[in-house]
Formats: structure tokens, sequence, C-alpha cells
């Protein structure tokens, strides 16, 4: 096992259970996947995905119903998924679905929960690859044991229920040849009291990977502005220490998950938040980071109005008020979501993805996290840029870790994020270098 204590401080023991094969100039690393959505296949069309940077590609979502046999695909979701998958294996990359998220995640807990239900929903799931020529599943249960959209069904059994489930999706000849991942929080499991499982282990031997989702770590629910997907914060003070890729890391091979079967979630999108110029500028420092031209630095976890959300990129919505799918009232209004796309669409970066004169700026060298100030409308953004893509590919590498998932794949502009974090773990250098794989097509 590997153990962290901060970013950049490892002990390496060998790998034996993962293969090493070469990864030449232009090459996926073992694991660099994306989520491609279908609401927003009308921005990214499946002919425009980069497919020979990435080793897989998810398509989000199907959902869990009540009935454990059966689970949810619109029948849009149907059409665009048989030509993803089509199109990935003309271009040999493997073709996933992801079943869960955010809204689809409200039945797990009862798929899972009784021996016959597991059964059923292994089954369907087997119906699913084979239905749609897949090479595997993604289940983004949000969150077991552990209450997500607000109307999850949960139960204290949640965790150890769902290895009992994938003990069984595993034990059939299909369930064995194909990929099984899941996306999940950046702390281990809940155990049945509630807390994070002391012991996953034993997730290691049905699971292909499991996928950190470091993002969302901050936003506007939060006292402060921080980052959305900092990489490390063990070097931060302790009242902003929220989370992070090396905490994630560390608290996950701590209870037994090896290192070299994690892979890092990794934001192509940020928050918006109103900031007024006397606290985005009040004690602000530079702290001895370069400032870029023509931009003003910013301060340092400045408190927000969250009476006054500021609407995000242009795909952002004035949504009405209303209920949302649990039925509970929803206030609406804008998310305030900027994709990296959407920040250079407003003129917010330039096509290079670096920040144009005008701004307000900030660089934090812990959770190597860029921030940017329109003066003009009190907006301040937490994001993810080249650098800190580059930072976590390296901190992947540096730490043995199996590769990044990217939320999602159309947030990205010209691969400008794709091709740092591949850069970063050394994806496309002049020589070959050995990386761990799967099996998955290279």
């Amino acid at each position: 096992m590997r153990t962290i204590s901060a970013f950049g401080v490892l002990s390496l023991l060998p790998i034996s259970s993962i293969r090493a094969v070469p990864v030449c100039p232009g090459a996926p690393a073992a694991v660099a996947t994306t989520w491609y959505t279908g609401w927003h296949a009308q921005y990214l069309p499946l002919e425009d995905i980069s497919w020979d940077k990435w080793s897989s590609v998810s398509y989000a979502f199907a959902e869990t119903t009540p009935d454990p046999s059966v689970i949810s695909l619109q029948d849009s979701d149907a059409e665009l998924l048989t030509r993803l998958v089509d199109m990935a294996h003309q271009n040999n990359v493997s073709a996933l679905l992801t079943v869960g998220g955010w809204t689809g995640s409200r039945y797990f807990s009862t798929a899972v929960g009784s021996p016959e239900n597991r059964t059923m929903f292994a089954n369907a799931l087997l119906g699913l690859v084979k239905q749609y020529d897949l090479n595997g599943i993604d289940l983004d249960w949000e969150y077991p044991n552990k209450q997500g959209m607000g109307c999850n069904i949960i139960s204290e059994q949640d965790t150890p229920n769902f290895l009992a489930f994938l003990q069984e999706l595993r034990s059939s000849p299909a369930g064995q040849g194909m990929t099984v991942s899941t996306a999940t929080s950046i702390v281990p499991f809940a155990s049945p009291d509630g807390t994070p499982a002391a012991d996953v282990s034993s997730f290691a031997n049905v699971l292909d990977y499991v996928t950190l989702m470091n993002y969302d770590v901050w936003g506007t629910w939060s006292p402060a502005v921080g980052p959305n997907s900092p990489l490390d914060d063990t070097c931060a003070p302790p009242q902003y220490q929220q989370g992070s890729a090396v905490s994630a890391v560390a608290a996950w091979t701590k209870a037994g998950f090896p290192a070299d079967k994690i892979v890092i979630g990794v934001a192509s999108y940020g928050h918006s938040y109103y900031v007024t110029p006397d606290n985005a500028f009040n004690g602000a420092s530079s702290a001895g980071e370069a400032q870029p031209a023509g931009t003003t630095s910013i301060a340092a976890y400045p408190s927000f109005d969250k009476s006054q959300q500021p609407f995000g990129d242009s795909w952002d919505e004035d949504s009405p008020a209303g209920t949302d799918v649990c039925g509970n009232p929803a206030a609406g209004g804008p998310s305030g979501i900027f994709n990296f796309r959407g920040l250079v669409e407003k003129g917010y970066l330039d096509s290079n993805g670096t920040i144009v004169p005008g701004m307000g700026y900030r660089y934090d060298t812990c959770s190597q996290t860029p921030y940017l100030y329109d003066p003009k409308l009190s907006t301040m953004v937490s994001y993810d840029d080249a650098q800190s893509f580059a930072a976590k590919g390296r901190f992947i590498q540096q730490t043995g870790l199996l590769g990044f998932a990217m939320w999602e794949a159309v947030g990205d502009y010209e691969d400008v994020l794709l091709d740092a974090i591949s850069g970063g773990m050394g994806i496309g250098e002049d020589s070959c270098q050995g990386v761990m794989s799967l099996g998955l097509p290279l």
C-alpha cells in the first residue's frame, strides 16, 4: 500500500497486480476517461471527441428505479449511447455506461438491499452491457448510507450490501470480463454508523477502480469562496481544509484501497460567486507569485452574498422556482456554473485559457486553483486551468495512481485541460514510458 502525508511525500512499494505496458506519444493514460452527457450533446458532437486521447468514455446517465430489474434509459439517451459505443469501438476506445448520478441514485439502496434484489439488479446491468455492446459499467451511487439528492433511500447496511452486490456481479462470466468502476466520495464509503469505513480493501477485489470525485468540495453552499477541485488542502489553514485529492488518496489508501486502483475525478467547470469589490480586494496579496500582466491581485477566501447568485456561462439558465424530483421546494434561479469553455466564450480567458487583462486574479499554490474576478459584475469564479490540471497530472504520476476522469468532456476547450493533465502525467513525451493498464484498448 502507498501512504501519502502531503503532496510529493510518498512511500512506494512495487506494483505487481497490474501489468505495465508502453505508452507512446499521443496514447492515452492507463485510465484517461470522461463522461459524455446527453443533455450537452449538441455542444460536442460525438465526431468531435478527441478519441485518440481517451482510454474510455462513459455515457451519463442511466438511472435506478423502484424495480431492481429495471434501469431507466430514455429513448434519446439510448440512441446516443448506441452511436457512442459504435464510434468508441471504431477508435479502439472502451465504451461505458454510468448508472446513477445526483438524481439517479435514489433506489440503489433497495436495488442492492436483499439477495433477490441484487440478482435482479445484476442481471439488469448485464442485460444493458449485452444489449449495447458495452465494455463495462460505471456505478455512480451518491452516496451509500448518506443522503444525497434528499429523497434517496438509505440503509445502515448500504456499504456491505454494495460489496455483496459487486461480488455477485463479478461471479458471472460476463461480469468477470467487463470493466466495473464506481464514482464516489473523497472519503471512503460510509460504515453502518455513518462514519467513513476503516477497511474498504475488499472492494478492490471486485472493482477495476474507484473514481474519487474531487470536485464541488467548495461551492455556493460554503461559507466563503473556495476551491472547487483542490489538489491539496493539507497546506491550507485548518478552517479551509474541506478535502482535496491529496487528503482523499490518503484516506482511501489508509482504509486499504490500493493507490494503483484509484482514479482522480477532475472538473472542467467552476463556481461563480457575488463578491463586492471591498471583499474581493481587501487584504489581497499575490504571495510572491508573478501576477499576470494587466490583472489585479484579489483576496483569498473572501465572503460572498448568497442572495445574489451570478449567472454562469451561456448554458446557465434562470430556472423557475418549483419542486425538485424529490417534491421539495426549489428556489430556482441560475446555478452560477462556468465550464472552462464558457470562461473562454465569456472573454474572461483567451483561447489558450490564460486570464485576460482587466480581471482580478489569484492563483493558490496550495490547492493549485486559479480565481478570477470581474469587477464590473462583482463576480468571482473558482475554476481549474491548464496549470492546475498539469499539477494534478504530476500528482497522479508521482503517487502511482491509475489515472483521471474528467467531468465532463464538453466542458473543456480545444483540449486545453485534457492535454495539460496528460502532459503532467508524461503522456506524449518524446520517449515511451511504462504506465499501468487494466487491459483497456490503447
